[in-house]
Parts: structure tokens; C-alpha cells; sequence
């Protein structure tokens, strides 16, 4: 068994405590007070001098007693607007939840924080640990990048990990080359003109044109892209009107477009303006198209990925990594990093229902649970895959 496991083994009662704490206060989006100061404290502690370099995102960099390359490791700290409905008795009672698991990747880097300046004389070269806010919204990982992430010291390789509900426990899954879709997050605004539900003939229905422009916006994907590359249009909020014989001013839309490369997701948002446009104005009516935030494909770089999935190999046995050739259609805002330096991203299996009835719910479900056996993992798989591979490159 490899020496850096039972080193990660020896914390984990640590590593549970980083993530219920974490878990017991989430905090959604950009602004992260709660969160931010107690991953600081915890790095404080084990020697660390973290830097928050933009709002609520956090470096802290380990060197070893040789110079060498830039290697970083990145956690997601936001959670998700979804009221809890486990029965953990760390359950978060704030209307607020890590139901995709970040509280779980936050534990986990903080434990391979400790590994590290435990390992400190094995390190040739620096890493780099990054905490950031606001991987739901897409905005964190550019709002890092912009505050200068990747330099000083500049970063030559780049590694994050996600845990995977309904994945059997400490199975690790990554992709070759583009594996995870780009992402666009969209709000459409349809205006028309307030009127009696009696005498509809004096106004302008919104919820008319905006039905319109729902049905017609489906059509895009079946029509207008060809079958051969994957891509998604979603429209998972649709509101207007307050009463039931009124008919309202407004009506707003909001969804996502999923591509597995740029251009198809640049040609359905330009596609979606001018139907959104059109098709009110055919009713009389006036809509607009709003891009709230995007994020690219994420492709994996495959040489590192034959690289570190080695590594992980080594500290896990061979059948317990997986490489796969083809992508899925979720999104995640490390393919931000992914475009600037070569990067790879990993899953690693957080339970399966034949494990533990209560695993295996769908991410981002209230009900999810998480298996904290694998915090153990995921500390070690960051640690050694950083002091490898800088003492190989």
C-alpha cells in the first residue's frame, strides 16, 4: 500500500470535520465570508501563508527544496441554492446546500494541504493550492484567472477533482481530449402589454410569445445541428403573471446551452436571438436575449492525463482509474484553467445505491449523500499526484 494513503488514512478523522464543517454552513455564489475564513485559518494553522487574491478566492503555495515547475491543485468552496433534505446530523438548516459535493472537494485539498508540508522534502518545484468561489455560476474560475492565478509563480500543469454520486466508492473516471460540454447560461425578457384576461385584445400577451419562443428554440437542436455533435438547450425557469385574469407585462425565461465545442454553442445562441427576437415581434410584442455567463468546453490534456492517471494507478491498483474516450453534457468552470495552462480533471466515485441505499442520488438532488470514506482518496490522489509529477517534469 503506498506510503502517502496511510498518511492520508492517519487524518481522516480530520478530513471529516473540514467537510461537516463546511457542509453545516454553506454559502452560494460569489461571496463566500463563512467559508473563506475558515479554509485561511485551516491553512494558517498547518503553515501556510494564503493570499485571498479576488473576493472569496484563495492561493496558498508549498515549495520544496529544489526549484522546479508550477503545479496546481483547485477546490470548488460555493454551494447551491437547494433546501437539504437528508437526515445527516450536519445537515445545513440555512436554505442552502453542497448538493454537488464542493464542501467534499474543500475537505479534501485542505487534507492534501497537510500531506503536503508533511511530504514537504519531496516536493521539487512548487504547488499551488487554489480555493475558489462561484464554480455554479461560472464566474469564479475567470475571476481567478483575471487576479492572476497562473502566475507568480507561473503555473505549468493544473488538476482538480469532483466527487461522482452514483459512482461506486473511490473509482476514479477521467476523460480523454473534450469530455465535458461549454456552457452557456442565458435569460430571455419578453415584454408585451398588461390587459384584462376578458378583453385580451387590449393588450399584448407575454406568455403567448414566450410560448412561442420555448417550442421554437427546441427546434434549433433537432433542425439546425447536426445529429453528429452533441448539444442541449434547456430552459429550466419560466415565470410571468401574478394573477390568473390578468394578463401580465413581462415574462422571463432562463436556461442553458451545452455544447461539446464553441462554435456550435456560438451558432445556437446566435440562432436563439433571432427567433427570441422575431417571434415577438410577429405577436407584437418586444423579447431579448441575455448571455449571463459561459464557460468553454473542458478538454483534458491527454498527456498528462496518461501521466497522472499512472500516478493515481500506483496509489489506487489499476482497475480503480478508468479512462474514457467520449464526453458528457455537464459544465464545470475549471475548463476555464483547462484553455490557459495543460490541465486534467477527474472524477472520483462517491457511492453507489448497492453500496448504501442512501448514495447514489443524482447530483445536485436535496437528498444526496456523499461517502466521507473517499476523502481519504481524494486527499492523497492531490498530493502525490503533484509531488510525482513535478519530480518527473
Amino acid at each position: 500500500m503506498n506510503e502517502m494513503m496511510n498518511q492520508a488514512k492517519a487524518i481522516k478523522e480530520d478530513l471529516i470535520t473540514f467537510r461537516r464543517t463546511i457542509h453545516s454552513n454553506p454559502e452560494v455564489g460569489e461571496v463566500l465570508p463563512k467559508t473563506t475564513s475558515y479554509v485561511m485559518e485551516k491553512l494558517k494553522e498547518f503553515g501556510y501563508e494564503p493570499q485571498e487574491i479576488c473576493e472569496s478566492g484563495i492561493v496558498a503555495t508549498i515549495e520544496g527544496s529544489e526549484p522546479g515547475k508550477t503545479f496546481l491543485l483547485r477546490a470548488d468552496m460555493d454551494a447551491l441554492s437547494v433546501k437539504e433534505e437528508t437526515e445527516c446530523d450536519f445537515k445545513s438548516e440555512n436554505g442552502a446546500m453542497h448538493a454537488c459535493g464542493h464542501d467534499m472537494h474543500t475537505a479534501m485539498l485542505l487534507g492534501a494541504a497537510k500531506l503536503l508540508k508533511q511530504n514537504q522534502d519531496q516536493i521539487k518545484g512548487t504547488v499551488k493550492l487554489v480555493f475558489q468561489p462561484d464554480e455554479e455560476g461560472f464566474t469564479g474560475a475567470k475571476k481567478m484567472i483575471e487576479a492572476g492565478v497562473l502566475k507568480n509563480p507561473q503555473v505549468d500543469a493544473a488538476m482538480a477533482m469532483h466527487v461522482h454520486s452514483g459512482t461506486p466508492s473511490n473509482l476514479v473516471l477521467c476523460g480523454l481530449g473534450t469530455s465535458i460540454a461549454g456552457c452557456n447560461r442565458f435569460r430571455i425578457v419578453v415584454k408585451g402589454t398588461g390587459a384584462h384576461g376578458a378583453m385580451p385584445e387590449q393588450g399584448v400577451d407575454p406568455i403567448n410569445i414566450a410560448a412561442h419562443i420555448y417550442l421554437s428554440l427546441q427546434e434549433i437542436i433537432s433542425r439546425e445541428v447536426s445529429a453528429t455533435k452533441p448539444a442541449v438547450l434547456t430552459i429550466g425557469k419560466f415565470s410571468g403573471g401574478d394573477a390568473p385574469n390578468i394578463i401580465p407585462e413581462e415574462v422571463i425565461m432562463e436556461g442553458t446551452i451545452r455544447s461539446l465545442d464553441k462554435e456550435t454553442g456560438e451558432f445556437i445562441f446566435n440562432r436563439m436571438n433571432d427567433i427570441v427576437v422575431s417571434t415577438a415581434k410577429m405577436f407584437r410584442g418586444e423579447a431579448e436575449l441575455i448571455e449571463l455567463s459561459s464557460v468553454p468546453p473542458l478538454t483534458n490534456n491527454d498527456e498528462l492525463v496518461e501521466e497522472v492517471t499512472s500516478y493515481l494507478k500506483d496509489l489506487l491498483g489499476e482497475k480503480s482509474v478508468i479512462v474514457f474516450n467520449q464526453g458528457g453534457m455537464g459544465s464545470e468552470d475549471f475548463a476555464s484553467y483547462s484553455h490557459e495552462v495543460p490541465s486534467i480533471y477527474v472524477m472520483l466515485g462517491a457511492g453507489s445505491k448497492h453500496e448504501n441505499p442512501l448514495y447514489g442520488e443524482a447530483m445536485h438532488n436535496p437528498k444526496v449523500v456523499f461517502n466521507e470514506d473517499i476523502l481519504v482518496t481524494g486527499a492523497a490522489m492531490h498530493a502525490y499526484s503533484a509531488i510525482m509529477w513535478l519530480k518527473n517534469n
